[in-house]
């Protein structure tokens, strides 16, 4: 996994990686979806990703999501 984040946003990670939405991650995880825009923003700043593409790629490449 990714060095540097914490438990929850390698949770959401592995959510972002399965193509889950921002509103999917809120629910699934039980968190306002302001919560999970912020842990996906985090993401996106710590791992120096351009955007929610190169953070699915992220999460796959990281062994986080494997293909179904």
């Amino acid at each position: 996994p990714p060095d540097g984040i914490t438990d929850r946003e390698r949770e959401v990670l592995t959510l972002v990686g399965r193509g889950m939405s921002n509103p999917e991650i809120a629910a699934h995880l039980s968190i306002s979806p302001a919560t999970a825009k912020a842990h996906v923003a985090r993401l996106l700043t710590k791992l120096n990703a351009r955007d929610r593409i190169q953070l699915v790629i992220i999460a796959h490449e990281s062994g986080q999501v494997s293909p179904p």
